[in-house]
């Protein structure tokens, strides 16, 4: 018989990007796997039922306090792109009031589940009230956070609108953050940065499960030729992602102006921001036309097409909590090129790329220089090291393989059993 399990994702829609459609696509594949019920804000319902979804679907309105809330912290924030800290913040109160509103919704239905799984929001500093509610057993995650700013950055981190950030640990103290971890009977933790912030709980009760996953459908490297192989005479580096600063998207521009070897080939740059007009500049001023590609916007389809055209993945991001990014490039084949911290230096570990370790923008620019021309160097050697890569992408990230593996977790729960493995 399937576990009945009640799934809390405040964030969960199918065309909002990040956190949202993440929510949604995991939710999706617990429910091929067992019998859920999904309790989701209001503002997702447009959306949500639009898609032959299959969920049984509990929306809860609580639009009187998220909505001010909301349009407090962009406005505090100056928009939606930069000074995340704040918008955390902001969210405490209308999170706590969304938990409350799925248990007096739910108050008569609530003995009958097996499992109850918080899988948004993902954020450790965002408490769950409904964990101390629980007889039966309580998993939250995903989570991912605790990724401090390198010291080097300062200006980004400045740009960012982070100023809030050093007041994280301070969640710790709120109301319901200590039930939360205590009642938790497993706690899903993404990567080594979220692990060390998770204090409270013994090892006993962490599975490493990152919250990343892609649809091979669309990512995924058939009819493409192996790295190295794909842009003829010339190596066709990508860059795809928001042109925010903590992603650093100008750096890989600086290499090519630093570089007369990477000038003989190209730099693709995917995705739109507020860094742009400065990139337009380097370009201009450097004299990057001829071999660097501003694209703008893609859609999913276009990007993963783009990964099978192109041989390599450039990203320095110096801040980045999950990388979906850089997995969904590994399972199109790509080599991966990244910087050495968080996600995406856990992500390329054990040969599965290269990794240029944190330090002042110039020493990493120097390093990515390196790595580069390495690769036009070795194109056999970077054919190697894309293939593990695509290996790893495939074993561990496809959305079917992560509701297998939540599903693992909760059977040892309900057996009383010691958590899996999940393998990550």
């Amino acid at each position: 018989m399937k576990p009945k399990v009640l799934l809390l994702a405040d964030e969960c829609n199918p065309e909002w990007p990040s956190l949202p459609i993440v929510g949604y696509k995991y939710a999706q594949e617990i429910a091929r796997l067992c019998d859920v019920t999904l309790a989701t804000h209001v503002r997702n319902r447009e959306n949500i039922e639009k898609q032959a979804h299959g969920l049984d679907i509990r929306y809860i309105d609580t639009e009187w306090l998220a909505g001010p809330m909301f349009r407090l912290a962009r406005w505090l924030r100056g928009g939606e792109e930069v000074a995340w800290s704040t918008s955390m913040i902001m969210n405490y109160l209308p999170y706590l009031a969304f938990e409350h509103g799925v248990y007096r919704a739910l108050r008569g239905e609530f003995a009958q589940f097996d499992i109850v799984h918080r899988i948004t929001p993902m954020s450790p500093t965002l408490p769950s009230w409904i964990a101390h509610k629980c007889r039966q057993p309580f998993v939250i995650g995903p989570l991912n956070g605790n990724l401090d700013w390198p010291a080097a950055f300062a200006a980004e981190q400045a740009r960012e609108k982070e100023k809030l950030r050093k007041l994280r640990d301070l969640y710790k103290y709120l109301p319901y953050a200590r039930s939360t971890y205590d009642d938790a009977e497993a706690v899903l933790s993404a990567f080594s940065h979220t692990r060390a912030d998770l204090t409270r709980v013994p090892d006993a009760r962490i599975v490493s499960m990152p919250e990343i996953g892609f649809d091979p459908a669309i990512f995924h490297a058939q009819g493409a030729l192996p790295a190295g192989q794909r842009g003829g005479e010339k190596v066709q580096f990508l860059y795809a992602g928001r042109l925010v600063p903590y992603k650093l998207p100008e750096l890989p521009l600086r290499a090519f102006a630093a570089s007369d070897v990477l000038r003989q080939h190209h730099l693709h740059v995917v995705g739109d921001g507020p860094e742009l007009a400065r990139m337009q500049e380097v370009i201009a001023s450097e004299g990057l036309q001829e071999c660097v590609t501003l694209h703008g916007r893609k859609t999913q389809a276009e990007v993963a097409q783009m990964m099978r055209q192109t041989d390599a993945f450039v990203f320095p991001s110096i801040r980045e909590l999950g990388a979906g990014v850089v997995i969904e490039a590994m399972a199109c084949g790509q080599y991966a090129l990244v910087a050495n911290y968080g996600a995406p230096g856990d992500l390329a570990a054990e040969g599965r790329g290269a990794r240029v370790d944190m330090a002042t923008f110039d020493v990493m620019t120097a390093g990515f220089v390196r790595e580069m021309e390495g690769c036009v160097a070795n194109r056999a050697g970077m054919a190697q090291t894309a293939a593990k890569g695509q290996s790893y992408a495939e074993a561990n990230y496809p959305w079917s393989v992560k509701g297998a593996k939540t599903l693992d977790v909760y059977k040892a729960l309900l057996n009383k059993a010691p958590l899996p493995d999940c393998g990550y």
